[in-house]
């Protein structure tokens, strides 16, 4: 997979694309099964007309320019993890647009001029709600209405579960509530978190449950405080797991705040520092609690432990 990066007004010119191409645009943060059907329409159209497959996508998030947010926003699939899930989905080619303040002032025909037509797309398909240009004026109406015979439009309905519209927005309010059966089904798979171990203070060790740090990539949605049945990949390999968001109670100071991710991984004895990880979350088995002592906090621990195993046995 060839993936370009784009700005405007530099960086869009002699950009060479091998030929013709079926795009799917949009913003795709997730990946979830309502993008998937827009990637899938694009890569049939690209399949039957011989031509390769593109997706474009955009950095950062449009509300960081558009709604002058100074927070820092977390995305369901950083770019890095999007990149892979689109090579996995077979994607030829991905551009990635800056968004910028520049770029968003562009008007609809002249996002369509420097950004389908000089790119030689010859099919645009986008999600129904899908818009464009400055101040969002452009929709897929216009994206037809603007074509010229020049592309094809092709617009993606949208896509819902039994009870309403799969949204990123929906996924991040399951995740922020722990609903991980919930996110999993609206996703068409395990919400992953991307990291690194790192060292922490060792007390998992010194108690009987020794636990890998993990340092989730920048920008990725830390689901709710608590206690999860998981699965983190390492040298290749997947090893079950159970897995703590949150502050340690039982340890640390009630004001201070540093959030970790920890797994205690299911007979594993290795040492990975350094190691880049994935770990996938299946299930919250419990809120995060402080324990009167150290055996209060074990006894909870072999709890939790066999609550994961019995989880996980649905996912083998």
């Amino acid at each position: 997979m060839k993936t370009i990066h784009l700005s405007y007004p530099h960086h869009i010119a002699n950009i060479n694309t091998d030929g013709d191409l079926s795009l799917a645009i949009g913003f795709f943060d997730g990946i979830h099964l309502g993008h998937q059907s827009v990637i899938s329409k694009a890569k049939d159209l690209a399949q039957e007309k011989g031509i390769k497959l593109a997706v474009m996508t955009f950095d950062p998030h449009p509300s960081i320019v558009l709604g002058k947010r100074n927070e820092q926003v977390f995305y369901i699939t950083p770019m890095e993890q999007k990149l892979r899930l689109l090579e996995s989905m077979e994607v030829d080619i991905v551009f990635v647009v800056r968004f910028t303040s520049d770029f968003a002032k562009l008007s609809p025909q002249e996002f369509i001029e420097k950004f389908i037509v000089d790119l030689n797309v010859k099919y645009v398909t986008a999600g129904f709600d899908f818009s464009f240009g400055s101040f969002g004026q452009g929709s897929m109406d216009t994206m037809q209405e603007l074509s010229e015979g020049r592309y094809e439009v092709n617009v993606v309905q949208k896509k819902t579960d039994e009870t309403e519209k799969i949204s990123s927005t929906r996924i991040r309010k399951e995740l922020k509530s722990g609903n991980m059966d919930k996110a999993r089904a609206l996703l068409g798979r395990p919400y992953q978190i991307p990291g690194v171990v790192v060292h922490g203070d060792k007390r998992g060790r010194q108690i009987g449950f020794p636990t890998a740090n993990i340092q989730a990539q920048e920008g990725s949605f830390i689901p709710a405080n608590g206690v999860y049945a998981v699965k983190m990949l390492v040298q290749h390999e997947w090893i079950e797991g159970v897995c703590n968001v949150g502050f340690k109670p039982t340890f640390n100071n009630p004001d201070h705040k540093k959030l970790t991710i920890e797994v205690h991984l299911f007979d594993f004895d290795k040492n990975i520092y350094g190691e880049e990880v994935s770990v996938d979350w299946f299930k919250r088995i419990r809120d995060e609690q402080k324990f009167d002592g150290i055996h209060a906090l074990k006894v909870q621990i072999e709890k939790d432990k066999q609550s994961a195993i019995e989880t996980l046995k649905n996912f083998r």
